[in-house]
């Protein structure tokens, strides 16, 4: 983008950017956003439900990755972008609001689906608004950014379809999937077009910040799960303090801890320095769709279903009229728990492998043995079947960091001179003007 598009009021970001405070904070929204995804899965615990809101959370990470691509070519927190930013939380707000009401018009108050839709256009919208604003002196960039505005309007229009269509058309079943067919096609939209990235002009200006702002995203979706795992159903806020509550708790924690490792201890750090060395622009836009924009949904996927397999269970576990392990988990809760679990790992064999072209077989021998033990687990009391879900992850999580023993070495290394010598930099310049 030509420097003829920078107007004042807004900053270009630098090549060695970081996230910034006011997109932590925009990710406050995405804390409630993902618990109300979780919330409304475990609101309707069927395929079709499950199908539902994860279509919801695919249209809810792509108004996220829009703030990741805003933070990385322009600064968040200067000029008029914040208030810009303030208005598009508004919006996200309202679409996390109305996210259990996505699919259904139900009694009383506004049609669910309409404000789904209306919130969803005014955070893309305002998203891709602000890079046609700056390109509106150059022919060039206004054109290809208006390109970008394109595929919203049409997802909206889709989705709004959806909500608005005639009961007499279908009936029952076939009016639902018929409404899901309408959402899928607003995802293939949104999607679809993102593959159309070269007729953009866009790049990752810095990399450090785009692998950050990805990585915070992950702890997002991870803190949910810890919510989800001391949240009563009910909203009951005490808990007697027995054994099992304590060893539930204790278990959750180590889950999301296995996880937190897998992702952060090597691999994300691996994956910054592959983008970092990635110098061509379109390569490197190229990389960072594919490892980032695409393949980190499934990372907050398997996260989001791990936390729907855990709301409620501590709960459970310490009600009195239930044995005190807990009981078998029904099916919808086990196939969450152990398949959320599998489907964040497998996400991550594909980023190994496409970043760092390193195969991750003990991962691999972790999903197996994942799947191996669902139908074991789901004949034992909820308690000894998240156990099994602790120890299978932790056992797949610890092998795979011994084998990568000499490549996380390197890794580490790496990235601690890098810190030390950027923590240096930072020391002299602050000596010398502050």
């Amino acid at each position: 983008m030509g420097e003829g598009a920078w107007v004042r009021g807004v900053q270009r970001s630098a090549p060695g950017s970081r996230a910034t405070r006011l997109e932590l904070f925009y990710d406050l929204i995405f804390v409630f956003a993902f618990l109300n995804v979780t919330t409304a899965a475990a609101g309707n615990p069927t395929v079709r439900g499950l199908v539902q809101c994860l279509v919801v959370l695919a249209l809810l990470w792509w108004c996220w990755t829009g703030f990741a691509v805003l933070g990385n070519l322009i600064r968040a927190d200067q000029g008029i972008v914040p208030l810009v930013g303030f208005a598009t939380m508004a919006a996200a707000f309202v679409l996390a609001l109305s996210l259990p009401k996505a699919f259904v018009d139900r009694p009383g108050g506004l049609p669910g689906p309409l404000v789904f839709a209306a919130g969803y256009f005014l955070v893309r919208v305002s998203e891709t608004s602000i890079f046609i604003w700056l390109g509106r002196r150059n022919r060039d960039v206004r054109q290809r950014w208006l390109r970008l505005a394109l595929p919203p309007l049409l997802a909206t229009s889709l989705i709004v379809t959806a909500a608005l269509l005639p009961q007499r058309l279908f009936d029952g079943t076939a009016e639902m999937v018929a409404r899901l067919v309408f959402w899928l096609a607003a995802l293939a939209v949104e999607y679809g077009a993102g593959l159309a990235l070269r007729g953009t002009g866009w790049t990752v200006l810095s990399a450090g910040h785009w692998a950050e702002r990805h990585g915070q995203i992950v702890l997002v979706a991870l803190g949910e799960a810890i919510i989800a795992l001391g949240l009563a159903p009910g909203g009951a806020a005490v808990l007697p303090l027995t054994w099992p509550v304590l060893i539930a708790a204790v278990l959750g924690i180590a889950v999301a801890a296995a996880l937190w490792w897998a992702y952060f201890d090597t691999l994300a750090l691996g994956m910054e320095q592959t983008l970092h060395r990635t110098r061509d622009p379109v390569a490197r836009a190229t990389l960072a769709r594919n490892a980032y924009s695409y393949l980190h949904l499934p990372v907050i996927a398997g996260v989001i279903l791990f936390a729907l397999g855990l709301k409620g269970l501590i709960h459970e576990g310490a009600d009195l009229s239930t044995p005190s392990w807990g009981i078998p988990l029904p099916s919808f809760d086990l196939l969450a728990l152990y398949g959320g679990v599998a489907l964040y790992l497998l996400a991550l064999i594909v980023l190994g492998r496409l970043m760092l072209a390193a195969p991750r077989w003990p991962t691999i021998g972790g999903i197996l043995l994942l799947l191996a033990l669902v139908p074991v687990a789901g004949s034992l009391p909820e308690m000894f079947a998240l156990t099994m879900l602790a120890v299978a992850t932790w056992l797949a999580v610890g092998a795979q960091t011994i084998v990568d023993s000499r490549r996380r070495r390197g890794v580490r290394e790496v990235a601690l001179a890098e810190q030390l010598a950027v923590e240096e930099e930072q020391t002299r310049w602050r000596g010398r003007h502050l």
